[in-house]
């Protein structure tokens, strides 16, 4: 189910770098997957669940449970962006730079090291991916503003910068979903909850 998300991201965002139709359509249809896999591990999980598990098998599941709801929304996400695309190879190349490529590498490579993350149970590295989402924040809000200040001058470009304006939030909401990831790593691991935390980094060590 992660390859499937890791790959509906990238699809999403190539087509809408390189005004690929098709590919932006079959992202779109794509999703579907995720939706499928998403029942069926909640299926595995609640079946695991009735039975006795092994020590800290509880914590596992939880945690495989909660990962898959934010791949699936992930998903969701990549067909929106997918959808967005879609509209915008119908229309003519907006003729405004907004630095969509840097938050689509920067939000890529999140969700990549959050998966690595899992699959490798490596807390350390999954705390390194949380500070990262304050920057893909700032830099959605920078491309608003932006896409904004182009429209008020452009009233023909309004629908276009509105189709971008809601791509920069998906892949924001990707991070998002990465970032929760990254501290549900942190819990699998650690048996540490950091979601509201405002330092990703661990405790200090007691003195002996």
């Amino acid at each position: 189910m992660a390859s499937h998300a890791e790959r509906a991201v990238n699809d999403a965002v190539r087509a809408l770098v390189n005004r690929d139709y098709d590919l932006a359509v079959r992202t779109n249809e794509n999703d579907r997957v995720l939706d499928r896999l998403e029942v069926e591990i909640d299926e595995l999980a609640i079946n695991l669940l009735t039975r006795t598990p092994p020590a800290g098998g509880v914590r596992q599941v939880a945690v495989a449970m909660k990962i898959s709801q934010n791949l699936e929304r992930i998903g969701d996400e990549a067909a929106k962006v997918a959808k967005r695309t879609r509209d915008l190879c119908q229309e003519p190349p907006l003729k405004v730079q907004v630095d969509l490529p840097r938050m689509a590498q920067l939000t890529l490579d999140m969700l990549k090291r959050a998966l690595d993350s899992f699959v490798h149970r490596d807390s350390a590295a999954a705390r390194k991916i949380i500070p990262g989402d304050k920057e893909v924040d700032l830099l959605n809000k920078e491309i608003t503003r932006d896409l904004v200040r182009y429209m008020t001058a452009h009233k023909e470009a309004i629908p276009g910068c509105l189709n971008l304006m809601i791509v920069s939030k998906c892949l924001e909401r990707i991070s998002d979903h990465a970032t929760n990831v990254a501290e549900e790593v942190v819990y699998l691991c650690e048996a540490q909850d950091i979601r509201h935390s405002r330092d990703p980094r661990p405790p200090a060590a007691k003195p002996s």
